[in-house]
């Protein structure tokens, strides 16, 4: 097979784009196509702050590099956990940021969990509605709790996260099984500002996992190969298996999914669930907008610990 673009031995095949690049011109046309998401969507320009949350793995540490490349102004943020499974999670994770960001003489900025809270993610689930609650589910709140922070607090316009196609696709198709009205209306590669909260977006919305992995590969970057060791089971991860059955079947089913999905949004199909405005209430303890008019989740997480 041989490269679309310049006709020598293709290293890679995009069957769902129906394109076949080598190394070079894969390396030029992922950062080709996040600039070109990036205009579609209104993400943020150059005038930009962006504050890229990573986490050690592949796809973040892929979009911090080609923001870097494509000339944005990005810095990075990693939120340790705490996380070991009896395999150091959460130090290598932050040792591959770390590696990262010294190598291209970038800001990474790190959160410690368990260093100012003195209680790890897993602990934080042991003693949450009686030991029954998923690490997952409390690392999502601590961790949309810690960018929003760190993003407005230290003057930054936007925040990136490295979500891919795999991911926004699984999450929509499980929202759909369900109905989650709420959550399917929400779902959108750009998340606007609101008082006291931070511009969200998702560069990488619209590639495939496979096009992450091979370009951070192919730049050489070193990143956490394995997954959050309380991820098995995970809802998600069952659903992506289920798709990725889908895709072998006909190529470019997930994009095609997805890309209907945001049409079928931007043509009035998904309509608010509520006219009615949520107030939000400054955090009494850590000054963050909360539905709460006490102390908002994030807080009452660490509420005598």
């Amino acid at each position: 097979m041989r490269c679309r673009k310049c006709g020598v031995k293709a290293a890679i095949n995009l069957p769902e784009h129906r394109l076949a690049l080598c190394k070079a011109h894969l390396l030029d046309w992922i950062p080709e196509q996040t600039e070109r998401f990036i205009q579609k969507y209104d993400m943020f320009t150059h005038e930009d702050r962006i504050l890229v949350a990573v986490s050690g793995g592949k796809d973040s540490l892929a979009l911090w590099d080609v923001l870097w490349r494509l000339g944005y102004n990005a810095d990075g943020l990693y939120i340790n956990l705490g996380i070991d499974g009896g395999v150091e999670y959460s130090a290598r994770s932050l040792r591959c940021a770390r590696q990262f960001a010294d190598a291209r003489s970038l800001n990474l900025m790190v959160s410690d969990i368990p260093a100012e809270r003195g209680v790890t993610i897993p602990e934080l689930a042991m003693r949450s509605v009686r030991g029954k609650e998923r690490p997952c589910a409390v690392c999502g709140i601590v961790k949309r709790h810690i960018m929003n922070q760190m993003t407005t607090e230290s003057g930054y316009t936007v925040i990136a996260t490295g979500h891919n196609l795999d991911d926004e696709a699984a999450v929509l198709f499980g929202n759909t099984l369900v109905w989650d009205g709420e959550q399917i209306v929400r779902q959108s590669p750009v998340l606007p500002a609101k008082p006291g909260m931070a511009r969200k977006v998702k560069p990488f919305c619209r590639f495939y996992e496979r096009e992450t992995a091979a370009y951070t590969l192919m730049r050489g970057i070193e990143y956490e190969y394995d997954e959050c060791p309380h991820a098995l089971g995970n809802r998600t991860n069952e659903i992506k298996t289920q798709l990725n059955q889908m895709e072998a079947n006909k190529p470019g089913v997930k994009l095609t999914f997805y890309l209907s999905f945001l049409q079928a949004k931007e043509n009035g199909l998904f309509q608010p669930q509520s006219t009615t405005a949520v107030d939000l209430h400054p955090c009494p303890t850590c000054g963050q907008p909360s539905v709460h008019e006490g102390n908002c989740t994030f807080c009452r997480l660490f509420e005598n610990k």
